[in-house]
Protein backbone atom coordinates (compact mmCIF):
# COMPACT_ATOMS: atom_id res chain seq x y z
CA UNK A 1 0.00 0.00 0.00
CA UNK A 2 1.33 3.54 -1.09
CA UNK A 3 -0.17 6.44 -0.63
CA UNK A 4 -1.83 8.04 -3.85
CA UNK A 5 -1.77 11.38 -4.97
CA UNK A 6 -3.72 11.96 -8.05
CA UNK A 7 -3.40 15.87 -7.93
CA UNK A 8 -0.74 16.67 -10.91
CA UNK A 9 -2.19 15.97 -14.82
CA UNK A 10 0.78 13.84 -15.90
CA UNK A 11 3.77 15.72 -17.89
CA UNK A 12 3.96 14.99 -21.71
CA UNK A 13 6.86 12.29 -20.82
CA UNK A 14 5.05 10.29 -18.79
CA UNK A 15 1.98 9.55 -21.40
CA UNK A 16 3.66 6.52 -22.66
CA UNK A 17 0.48 4.61 -23.62
CA UNK A 18 0.31 6.61 -26.95
CA UNK A 19 2.90 4.61 -28.14
CA UNK A 20 2.22 1.51 -26.87
CA UNK A 21 5.80 -0.06 -28.50
CA UNK A 22 7.27 2.05 -25.50
CA UNK A 23 4.31 1.70 -23.03
CA UNK A 24 3.86 -2.30 -22.71
CA UNK A 25 7.26 -3.50 -22.90
CA UNK A 26 7.98 -0.67 -19.93
CA UNK A 27 5.02 -2.34 -17.91
CA UNK A 28 6.85 -5.66 -18.51
CA UNK A 29 10.26 -4.39 -17.34
CA UNK A 30 8.71 -2.72 -14.27
CA UNK A 31 6.83 -5.89 -12.79
CA UNK A 32 9.73 -8.59 -14.22
CA UNK A 33 10.16 -9.73 -10.82
CA UNK A 34 6.61 -10.11 -10.41
CA UNK A 35 5.18 -13.59 -11.04
CA UNK A 36 1.32 -13.54 -13.48
CA UNK A 37 -1.36 -12.99 -13.02
CA UNK A 38 -1.37 -9.93 -12.12
CA UNK A 39 -2.83 -6.32 -12.34
CA UNK A 40 -1.49 -2.66 -12.93
CA UNK A 41 -2.07 0.57 -12.21
CA UNK A 42 -0.51 3.09 -14.30
CA UNK A 43 -0.97 6.55 -12.51
CA UNK A 44 0.18 8.59 -15.03
CA UNK A 45 -2.41 7.33 -16.66
CA UNK A 46 -4.79 7.18 -13.63
CA UNK A 47 -4.24 11.00 -13.12
CA UNK A 48 -4.75 11.93 -16.91
CA UNK A 49 -8.20 10.17 -17.20
CA UNK A 50 -8.68 11.60 -13.84
CA UNK A 51 -8.32 15.01 -14.78
CA UNK A 52 -9.58 14.66 -18.04
CA UNK A 53 -13.32 13.52 -16.89
CA UNK A 54 -12.88 16.98 -15.03
CA UNK A 55 -12.36 18.70 -18.10
CA UNK A 56 -14.75 16.84 -19.96
CA UNK A 57 -17.35 18.12 -17.37
CA UNK A 58 -17.25 21.56 -17.77
CA UNK A 59 -19.73 22.98 -20.08
CA UNK A 60 -18.04 25.03 -22.66
CA UNK A 61 -20.55 27.93 -22.10
CA UNK A 62 -19.09 29.48 -19.33
CA UNK A 63 -21.36 27.31 -16.97
CA UNK A 64 -19.79 25.91 -14.03
CA UNK A 65 -18.94 22.12 -14.30
CA UNK A 66 -20.46 19.68 -12.78
CA UNK A 67 -19.35 17.82 -9.66
CA UNK A 68 -18.82 14.40 -10.50
CA UNK A 69 -19.89 11.66 -7.89
CA UNK A 70 -17.35 8.87 -8.36
CA UNK A 71 -19.35 5.11 -9.15
CA UNK A 72 -17.63 2.65 -6.86
CA UNK A 73 -18.31 -0.56 -8.74
CA UNK A 74 -16.37 0.58 -11.43
CA UNK A 75 -13.08 1.20 -9.44
CA UNK A 76 -13.46 -1.53 -6.27
CA UNK A 77 -10.15 -0.21 -4.88
CA UNK A 78 -10.67 1.78 -1.35
CA UNK A 79 -7.52 3.57 -1.86
CA UNK A 80 -8.20 4.85 -5.11
CA UNK A 81 -11.64 6.23 -3.98
CA UNK A 82 -9.71 7.88 -1.50
CA UNK A 83 -7.68 9.85 -4.03
CA UNK A 84 -9.89 10.47 -6.47
CA UNK A 85 -12.50 12.27 -3.92
CA UNK A 86 -9.19 14.01 -3.10
CA UNK A 87 -8.98 16.00 -6.03
CA UNK A 88 -11.59 19.14 -6.54
CA UNK A 89 -14.44 18.51 -8.71
CA UNK A 90 -15.43 15.26 -6.79
CA UNK A 91 -17.53 15.08 -4.52
CA UNK A 92 -19.69 11.98 -3.18
CA UNK A 93 -19.72 8.03 -3.83
CA UNK A 94 -22.24 6.14 -6.06
CA UNK A 95 -22.17 2.78 -4.16
CA UNK A 96 -23.87 -0.33 -5.73
CA UNK A 97 -25.13 -2.25 -2.69
CA UNK A 98 -25.86 -1.10 1.17
CA UNK A 99 -23.59 -2.94 2.42
CA UNK A 100 -20.63 -1.44 -0.03
CA UNK A 101 -21.91 2.28 1.25
CA UNK A 102 -21.79 0.97 4.92
CA UNK A 103 -18.23 0.39 4.80
CA UNK A 104 -17.29 2.98 3.39
CA UNK A 105 -19.63 5.49 5.18
CA UNK A 106 -17.93 3.67 8.18
CA UNK A 107 -13.96 4.67 7.38
CA UNK A 108 -11.29 2.65 9.24
CA UNK A 109 -8.16 3.33 10.21
CA UNK A 110 -6.32 3.39 7.10
CA UNK A 111 -9.62 5.47 5.24
CA UNK A 112 -11.30 8.14 6.35
CA UNK A 113 -15.38 8.13 6.14
CA UNK A 114 -17.04 8.59 2.83
CA UNK A 115 -19.72 11.17 4.03
CA UNK A 116 -22.11 10.69 1.13
CA UNK A 117 -22.66 7.72 -0.03
CA UNK A 118 -25.70 7.21 -2.79
CA UNK A 119 -26.70 3.63 -3.32
CA UNK A 120 -27.28 3.02 -7.17
CA UNK A 121 -30.09 0.63 -6.53
CA UNK A 122 -32.94 -0.41 -4.37
CA UNK A 123 -31.51 -2.63 -1.24
CA UNK A 124 -33.39 -5.78 0.20
CA UNK A 125 -31.17 -6.05 2.70
CA UNK A 126 -32.63 -6.39 5.90
CA UNK A 127 -29.45 -6.66 7.73
CA UNK A 128 -27.55 -3.72 6.57
CA UNK A 129 -31.31 -1.34 6.60
CA UNK A 130 -31.42 -2.20 10.57
CA UNK A 131 -27.79 -1.20 11.04
CA UNK A 132 -28.30 2.09 8.71
CA UNK A 133 -31.67 2.70 10.21
CA UNK A 134 -29.67 2.40 13.95
CA UNK A 135 -27.02 5.04 13.47
CA UNK A 136 -27.41 8.76 13.67
CA UNK A 137 -23.80 8.75 11.66
CA UNK A 138 -24.79 6.20 9.14
CA UNK A 139 -28.13 7.54 8.15
CA UNK A 140 -26.97 10.87 7.84
CA UNK A 141 -24.40 9.71 5.20
CA UNK A 142 -25.76 7.49 3.30
CA UNK A 143 -29.02 7.59 0.45
CA UNK A 144 -31.28 4.94 -0.46
CA UNK A 145 -31.97 4.72 -3.95
CA UNK A 146 -36.04 4.13 -4.26
CA UNK A 147 -38.91 3.91 -7.53
CA UNK A 148 -41.84 2.19 -5.73
CA UNK A 149 -43.92 2.73 -2.83
CA UNK A 150 -42.98 -0.83 -1.96
CA UNK A 151 -39.39 0.28 -0.87
CA UNK A 152 -40.87 1.94 1.58
CA UNK A 153 -43.20 -1.02 3.08
CA UNK A 154 -40.49 -3.14 2.88
CA UNK A 155 -38.20 -0.33 5.05
CA UNK A 156 -41.07 0.12 7.13
CA UNK A 157 -41.51 -3.60 7.33
CA UNK A 158 -38.05 -4.06 9.08
CA UNK A 159 -37.68 -1.17 11.11
CA UNK A 160 -40.80 0.96 11.76
CA UNK A 161 -40.42 4.38 11.28
CA UNK A 162 -40.42 5.46 15.10
CA UNK A 163 -38.20 3.01 16.35
CA UNK A 164 -35.42 4.34 13.58
CA UNK A 165 -33.82 7.16 12.22
CA UNK A 166 -34.79 9.22 9.21
CA UNK A 167 -33.84 7.21 6.02
CA UNK A 168 -32.39 9.54 3.40
CA UNK A 169 -33.87 8.83 0.01
CA UNK A 170 -32.90 9.19 -3.75
CA UNK A 171 -35.42 8.61 -6.54
CA UNK A 172 -34.47 7.25 -9.47
CA UNK A 173 -36.55 8.26 -13.10
CA UNK A 174 -36.21 5.96 -15.91
CA UNK A 175 -33.91 7.69 -18.45
CA UNK A 176 -34.58 5.27 -21.19
CA UNK A 177 -35.91 5.83 -24.31
CA UNK A 178 -39.18 4.99 -25.74
CA UNK A 179 -38.60 4.77 -29.52
CA UNK A 180 -41.39 5.42 -31.83
CA UNK A 181 -40.19 2.71 -34.02
CA UNK A 182 -37.70 0.62 -31.63
CA UNK A 183 -39.55 0.70 -28.65
CA UNK A 184 -37.76 0.33 -25.36
CA UNK A 185 -34.11 1.79 -25.54
CA UNK A 186 -32.00 1.20 -22.58
CA UNK A 187 -31.58 -1.02 -19.26
CA UNK A 188 -34.19 -1.78 -17.67
CA UNK A 189 -34.00 0.22 -14.21
CA UNK A 190 -37.11 2.16 -12.34
CA UNK A 191 -40.66 2.14 -13.58
CA UNK A 192 -40.99 5.69 -13.07
CA UNK A 193 -40.67 7.60 -16.73
CA UNK A 194 -42.73 10.42 -16.64
CA UNK A 195 -42.91 13.84 -14.88
CA UNK A 196 -46.58 12.73 -13.38
CA UNK A 197 -45.37 9.67 -12.43
CA UNK A 198 -42.22 11.31 -10.36
CA UNK A 199 -44.19 13.75 -8.82
CA UNK A 200 -46.98 11.00 -7.45
CA UNK A 201 -43.93 9.02 -5.97
CA UNK A 202 -42.29 12.15 -4.73
CA UNK A 203 -46.08 12.92 -2.81
CA UNK A 204 -46.41 9.76 -1.31
CA UNK A 205 -42.60 9.66 -0.09
CA UNK A 206 -42.82 13.29 1.26
CA UNK A 207 -45.96 11.69 2.99
CA UNK A 208 -44.49 9.09 4.83
CA UNK A 209 -42.82 9.24 8.00
CA UNK A 210 -39.05 8.58 8.99
CA UNK A 211 -38.26 9.46 5.21
CA UNK A 212 -36.75 12.40 3.81
CA UNK A 213 -36.74 12.57 -0.10
CA UNK A 214 -33.03 14.74 -1.08
CA UNK A 215 -32.52 13.78 -4.27
CA UNK A 216 -33.12 11.86 -7.74
CA UNK A 217 -31.01 10.26 -10.28
CA UNK A 218 -32.01 8.91 -13.95
CA UNK A 219 -28.69 6.80 -15.75
CA UNK A 220 -28.91 7.44 -19.65
CA UNK A 221 -27.30 3.92 -20.52
CA UNK A 222 -28.05 3.71 -23.90
CA UNK A 223 -25.89 7.10 -24.16
CA UNK A 224 -23.70 6.64 -21.42
CA UNK A 225 -22.16 3.21 -21.52
CA UNK A 226 -22.67 2.52 -25.44
CA UNK A 227 -19.88 3.03 -27.62
CA UNK A 228 -20.87 5.06 -30.55
CA UNK A 229 -18.43 3.66 -32.84
CA UNK A 230 -18.08 0.27 -33.45
CA UNK A 231 -14.83 -1.34 -35.05
CA UNK A 232 -15.81 -2.98 -38.49
CA UNK A 233 -19.63 -1.53 -38.29
CA UNK A 234 -20.39 1.55 -39.89
CA UNK A 235 -23.95 1.01 -40.62
CA UNK A 236 -24.30 -0.03 -37.05
CA UNK A 237 -22.15 3.27 -35.85
CA UNK A 238 -24.70 5.26 -37.59
CA UNK A 239 -27.18 4.03 -35.63
CA UNK A 240 -26.22 4.06 -32.98
CA UNK A 241 -25.77 7.99 -32.91
CA UNK A 242 -29.03 8.55 -34.21
CA UNK A 243 -30.28 7.14 -31.61
CA UNK A 244 -28.29 8.61 -29.18
CA UNK A 245 -29.04 12.14 -31.04
CA UNK A 246 -32.78 11.22 -30.53
CA UNK A 247 -32.67 9.94 -27.21
CA UNK A 248 -30.92 12.93 -25.92
CA UNK A 249 -33.45 15.31 -26.81
CA UNK A 250 -36.22 13.46 -25.83
CA UNK A 251 -34.52 13.02 -22.13
CA UNK A 252 -33.68 16.57 -22.19
CA UNK A 253 -37.43 17.79 -22.01
CA UNK A 254 -38.82 14.75 -19.80
CA UNK A 255 -36.03 14.54 -17.30
CA UNK A 256 -36.24 18.99 -16.93
CA UNK A 257 -40.22 18.43 -16.45
CA UNK A 258 -39.53 15.92 -13.76
CA UNK A 259 -36.86 17.09 -11.95
CA UNK A 260 -39.08 20.03 -11.61
CA UNK A 261 -42.20 18.49 -10.69
CA UNK A 262 -40.58 16.75 -7.99
CA UNK A 263 -38.92 20.13 -6.63
CA UNK A 264 -42.33 21.39 -6.51
CA UNK A 265 -42.93 19.33 -3.41
CA UNK A 266 -39.56 18.56 -1.93
CA UNK A 267 -36.17 20.30 -1.57
CA UNK A 268 -34.01 18.40 -3.22
CA UNK A 269 -30.14 18.27 -2.86
CA UNK A 270 -28.78 16.97 -5.82
CA UNK A 271 -29.75 15.56 -9.12
CA UNK A 272 -27.35 13.00 -10.40
CA UNK A 273 -26.98 11.71 -14.06
CA UNK A 274 -24.81 10.06 -16.79
CA UNK A 275 -21.62 8.19 -16.39
CA UNK A 276 -18.34 8.19 -18.30
CA UNK A 277 -19.70 8.33 -21.79
CA UNK A 278 -21.79 10.78 -21.99
CA UNK A 279 -20.08 13.85 -19.33
CA UNK A 280 -20.37 16.36 -22.07
CA UNK A 281 -24.50 15.57 -22.19
CA UNK A 282 -25.27 15.35 -18.78
CA UNK A 283 -22.97 18.63 -17.83
CA UNK A 284 -25.59 20.47 -20.64
CA UNK A 285 -28.10 19.28 -18.89
CA UNK A 286 -29.34 22.32 -16.67
CA UNK A 287 -32.01 19.58 -14.53
CA UNK A 288 -28.49 17.83 -13.40
CA UNK A 289 -26.38 19.01 -10.52
CA UNK A 290 -23.79 16.24 -10.87
CA UNK A 291 -22.74 13.07 -12.70
CA UNK A 292 -21.76 9.60 -11.78
CA UNK A 293 -19.08 8.15 -12.92
CA UNK A 294 -15.93 5.86 -12.43
CA UNK A 295 -15.28 3.53 -15.68
CA UNK A 296 -13.20 6.64 -17.44
CA UNK A 297 -10.64 6.55 -14.55
CA UNK A 298 -9.45 2.91 -15.39
CA UNK A 299 -9.66 2.83 -19.04
CA UNK A 300 -10.95 -0.62 -20.03
CA UNK A 301 -11.49 -0.92 -23.75
CA UNK A 302 -15.22 -0.72 -23.83
CA UNK A 303 -14.34 3.03 -24.37
CA UNK A 304 -11.94 2.46 -27.27
CA UNK A 305 -15.46 2.12 -29.28
CA UNK A 306 -16.35 6.45 -28.43
CA UNK A 307 -15.49 9.12 -30.56
CA UNK A 308 -15.59 11.98 -28.49
CA UNK A 309 -13.04 11.01 -25.56
CA UNK A 310 -10.45 7.92 -25.48
CA UNK A 311 -9.37 7.19 -22.02
CA UNK A 312 -5.84 5.84 -21.24
CA UNK A 313 -5.40 2.15 -20.46
CA UNK A 314 -4.88 3.08 -16.77
CA UNK A 315 -5.59 -0.77 -15.49
CA UNK A 316 -4.40 -3.79 -17.67
CA UNK A 317 -3.23 -7.35 -16.24
CA UNK A 318 -0.37 -9.72 -17.34
CA UNK A 319 -0.83 -13.76 -17.69
CA UNK A 320 1.60 -16.24 -18.44
CA UNK A 321 1.72 -18.49 -21.57
CA UNK A 322 2.18 -22.05 -19.98
CA UNK A 323 1.86 -24.02 -23.35
CA UNK A 324 2.68 -24.23 -26.98
CA UNK A 325 0.12 -27.09 -28.18
CA UNK A 326 1.79 -26.45 -31.71
CA UNK A 327 3.66 -24.39 -33.70
CA UNK A 328 1.18 -21.22 -34.13
CA UNK A 329 -0.44 -21.73 -30.71
CA UNK A 330 0.24 -20.22 -27.26
CA UNK A 331 -1.24 -20.67 -24.40
CA UNK A 332 -2.43 -18.81 -21.06
CA UNK A 333 -2.72 -19.79 -17.67
CA UNK A 334 -6.02 -18.58 -17.19
CA UNK A 335 -8.06 -15.38 -19.14
CA UNK A 336 -11.69 -15.93 -18.63
CA UNK A 337 -12.11 -12.44 -17.31
CA UNK A 338 -15.15 -11.99 -19.03
CA UNK A 339 -17.62 -8.60 -18.53
CA UNK A 340 -20.84 -8.53 -17.70
CA UNK A 341 -23.51 -7.39 -20.29
CA UNK A 342 -25.02 -9.22 -23.24
CA UNK A 343 -22.49 -12.22 -24.15
CA UNK A 344 -20.17 -11.37 -27.31
CA UNK A 345 -16.52 -10.88 -28.31
CA UNK A 346 -17.10 -6.75 -26.94
CA UNK A 347 -17.11 -8.59 -23.35
CA UNK A 348 -13.81 -10.54 -23.48
CA UNK A 349 -10.56 -9.43 -22.50
CA UNK A 350 -8.39 -7.49 -25.39
CA UNK A 351 -4.92 -8.75 -26.31
CA UNK A 352 -2.96 -5.50 -25.95
CA UNK A 353 0.73 -6.80 -26.47
CA UNK A 354 2.51 -8.33 -28.13
CA UNK A 355 0.59 -7.33 -31.35
CA UNK A 356 0.01 -9.82 -33.46
CA UNK A 357 -2.12 -12.19 -31.39
CA UNK A 358 -6.03 -13.02 -31.29
CA UNK A 359 -8.13 -15.38 -29.43
CA UNK A 360 -9.40 -18.56 -30.50
CA UNK A 361 -12.35 -18.63 -32.12
CA UNK A 362 -13.92 -21.74 -30.76
CA UNK A 363 -12.27 -21.61 -27.56
CA UNK A 364 -12.14 -17.60 -27.17
CA UNK A 365 -10.94 -16.35 -23.17
CA UNK A 366 -11.26 -19.50 -20.95
CA UNK A 367 -11.70 -19.72 -16.92
CA UNK A 368 -8.44 -22.49 -17.39
CA UNK A 369 -6.69 -20.85 -20.22
CA UNK A 370 -7.01 -18.71 -23.34
CA UNK A 371 -5.16 -19.77 -26.55
CA UNK A 372 -3.46 -16.94 -29.18
CA UNK A 373 -2.98 -17.25 -32.24
CA UNK A 374 -1.38 -14.93 -34.90
CA UNK A 375 2.50 -14.11 -36.31
CA UNK A 376 3.61 -13.25 -32.47
CA UNK A 377 2.18 -16.45 -30.54
CA UNK A 378 5.07 -18.46 -32.82
CA UNK A 379 7.52 -17.05 -31.37
CA UNK A 380 6.83 -16.80 -27.64
CA UNK A 381 8.07 -19.39 -24.89
CA UNK A 382 7.36 -21.14 -21.81
CA UNK A 383 7.24 -18.04 -19.09
CA UNK A 384 6.77 -14.95 -21.57
CA UNK A 385 3.71 -12.64 -20.60
CA UNK A 386 1.17 -11.42 -22.39
CA UNK A 387 -0.47 -8.19 -21.65
CA UNK A 388 -4.45 -7.61 -21.69
CA UNK A 389 -7.49 -5.19 -20.69
CA UNK A 390 -10.59 -5.98 -19.21
CA UNK A 391 -13.82 -4.54 -21.61
CA UNK A 392 -14.88 -2.92 -17.85
CA UNK A 393 -13.13 -1.52 -15.24
CA UNK A 394 -14.19 -2.25 -11.91
CA UNK A 395 -15.10 -5.74 -12.54
CA UNK A 396 -10.91 -6.50 -12.86
CA UNK A 397 -10.68 -5.95 -9.01
CA UNK A 398 -12.63 -8.93 -8.23
CA UNK A 399 -9.83 -11.35 -9.65
CA UNK A 400 -6.80 -9.83 -7.83
CA UNK A 401 -6.23 -9.04 -4.61
CA UNK A 402 -4.20 -5.90 -5.35
CA UNK A 403 -3.02 -3.68 -8.08
CA UNK A 404 0.54 -3.05 -8.62
CA UNK A 405 0.62 0.85 -8.67
CA UNK A 406 3.21 1.66 -11.58
CA UNK A 407 4.67 5.63 -11.46
CA UNK A 408 7.87 7.21 -13.28
CA UNK A 409 11.21 7.23 -11.57
CA UNK A 410 13.85 8.94 -12.53
CA UNK A 411 12.29 8.97 -16.53
CA UNK A 412 11.66 5.13 -16.07
CA UNK A 413 8.16 2.96 -15.14
CA UNK A 414 9.18 1.54 -11.70
CA UNK A 415 6.66 -0.43 -9.15
CA UNK A 416 6.43 2.14 -6.21
CA UNK A 417 3.62 0.02 -4.16
CA UNK A 418 0.28 -1.90 -3.81
CA UNK A 419 -3.48 -1.02 -3.76
CA UNK A 420 -5.65 -3.34 -2.00
CA UNK A 421 -9.12 -4.03 -4.56
CA UNK A 422 -12.14 -4.65 -2.35
CA UNK A 423 -11.48 -8.54 -2.52
CA UNK A 424 -7.68 -7.66 -0.95
CA UNK A 425 -9.70 -6.33 1.68
CA UNK A 426 -11.57 -9.28 2.41
CA UNK A 427 -15.00 -7.85 0.62
CA UNK A 428 -17.32 -8.89 -1.57
CA UNK A 429 -20.44 -7.32 -1.98
CA UNK A 430 -22.23 -8.51 -5.01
Amino acid sequence: MTDLNLATPPVAAERTWTTPDVFWPSLSAATAQLDPPLAVLHLPALRHNAHDMLRRATVPSGRAAKSIRVASKSVRVRSVLDAVLALPGYAGVLAYTLPEALWLAEGDAEHPPVEDVVVGYPTADRGAIRRLAASPELASRVTLMVDSIAHLDLIDAIVPPGSRETIRLCLELDSSWLAPVLGHVGVYRSPVHSAAAARELAAAIVRRPGFALVGMMGYEAQIAGQGDNPPGKPAWGATLRWMQKNSREELLGRRGEAVAAVRAIADLEFVNGGGTGSLEFTASDDAVTEIAAGSGLFGGHLFDTYRSFRPAPAASFALSVVRRPDAGTATLLGGGWIASGPPGPDRMPSVEWPTGLSMVTREMAGEVQTPLTGAAASVMRIGDRVWLRHTKSGELSEHVDAFHLVDTVDGRARVVGEAATYRGDGKVFL
